[in-house]
């Protein structure tokens, strides 16, 4: 039994490990290689069967890499932005999941609640993809951190308001009052998980120089933080994203040895790298496998052509708002906020949370697949191209 776990995770992780070498000296980004090794893993002759399922992304695979991601935050450059980013990813995902739900419910002919939910899922930049794309091209900081930022911010909110949806979709209350304080606490709860368990963790790091209990605290941070939000019906997104901010701020204060943080960024890079390589490859593969026949399908080009439009009635107007004051940001960047919009892990985690009373279930899957895949492998590639047409690299 075994055998048969470990054998095709072994595969995958050394199929990620070629992918890497490869995608260095081609100049492609990561992500984009580990996509289409899944895609050419899932057509080889028994190849392993390994589903994409919501526990494995939510239970395994998101906290520790948004933990990582709020972990190597800058958290000076965090907090100068953070006004930009919080209207960004809270007010860019009301607006583009809106135009989303619009679209595939006059478009698509969807529910009102499908169509609702698939907006709301796939609004959200992913910072699994995000990230991973734009530190391999080496973007401009400030360029890098609201985009980090923002895909970080509007994961949470993302998450909030799905669940928001699904608790009304399951006959919770519809009544504006109810939803915005189920939204207060989702996220209030978050932050409250994040703030406490990565504290009790950094309390008893104080108490250690040893570079493996520090290690160890933090994953428990990262995991803690995450499972015990959901549990409480709050946001593990936004508790990760905290824990992560308060690991990584504090500790650099000295509550984590000097001598030893190296060693604890060097681990949790390790850690992402592990995880981003399965999940990306794991994306690939299950793509390969949705239905051919949706590939062209009018619900396809539908979901594709408003969720692009979504993100640039979100980035363009917001962006609009702070052009007189020290957030503005400049059009070059606003280009990139909207064709960096890359979505991953997230969404499809939250499309097979969709309830089978949903009627559009299973084109909801199918569709965030697609989305998904299409952000990765026709967005993704030209974003180093965009990055020096502007000239936005470190480099440049």
């Amino acid at each position: 039994m075994t055998e048969t776990v470990l054998a095709p995770i072994g595969m995958l992780l050394l199929a990620a490990c070629l992918m890497a070498m490869l995608s260095r000296r081609l100049g492609l980004p990561y992500i984009v290689g580990l996509v289409i090794t899944g895609f050419l893993i899932a057509f080889l002759p028994n190849s392993p069967e390994l589903p994409l399922s919501r526990e494995l992304i939510f239970n395994f695979l998101l906290p520790p890499l948004v933990f990582e991601a709020a972990l190597q935050l800058d958290w000076r450059r965090f907090r100068q932005d953070l006004f930009l980013t919080l209207i960004l990813a809270f007010a860019g995902v009301a607006i583009a999941g809106s135009v989303v739900a619009a679209g595939m419910h006059y478009v698509a002919g969807w529910s009102w609640i499908g169509a609702g939910l698939f907006g709301t899922l796939i609004a959200a930049t992913d910072p699994v993809s995000v990230i991973a794309a734009f530190r391999e091209m080496k973007a401009e900081k400030r360029l890098s951190m609201v985009v980090e930022s923002e895909s970080l911010l509007n994961d949470g909110a993302a998450a909030v308001g799905f669940g928001i949806l699904l608790a009304m979709a399951e006959g919770g209350a519809h009544d504006p009052v109810t939803i915005a304080w189920s939204f207060v606490l989702a996220t209030g709860g978050g932050v409250l998980a994040g703030v406490v368990i990565s504290g009790l963790a950094l309390a008893i790091a104080r108490k250690t120089d040893d570079y493996l209990v520090e290690m160890t605290l933090t994953t428990i941070a990262a995991y803690s933080s995450f499972l015990i939000a959901e549990h409480f019906h709050a946001s593990g997104v936004i508790a990760a994203l905290t824990a992560g901010l308060v690991v990584g701020g504090v500790s650099a204060k000295g509550i984590i040895a000097e001598k030893n943080r190296p060693f604890v960024l060097a681990f949790w890079d390790y850690v992402a790298f592990l995880a981003n390589s399965i999940v990306f490859i794991l994306i690939g593969m299950n793509a390969a496998n949705q239905p051919l026949q949706e590939l062209g399908s009018v619900v396809a080009i539908t979901a594709i052509v408003v969720v692009l439009i979504g993100r640039v009635v979100s980035v363009y107007p917001l962006a609009l708002l702070f052009v007189r004051s020290r957030w503005r940001l400049p059009l070059p960047y606003q280009h990139v906020l909207f064709w960096g919009g890359l979505r991953g892990a997230l969404a499809l985690a939250l499309a097979l949370a969709v309830p089978v009373t949903v009627p559009e279930r299973s084109a909801i899957i199918v569709a965030a697949f697609l989305v998904v895949a299409f952000s990765i492998l026709v967005q993704g590639p030209t974003m180093p191209w965009l990055l020096k047409h502007f000239g936005l690299t470190e480099r440049g």
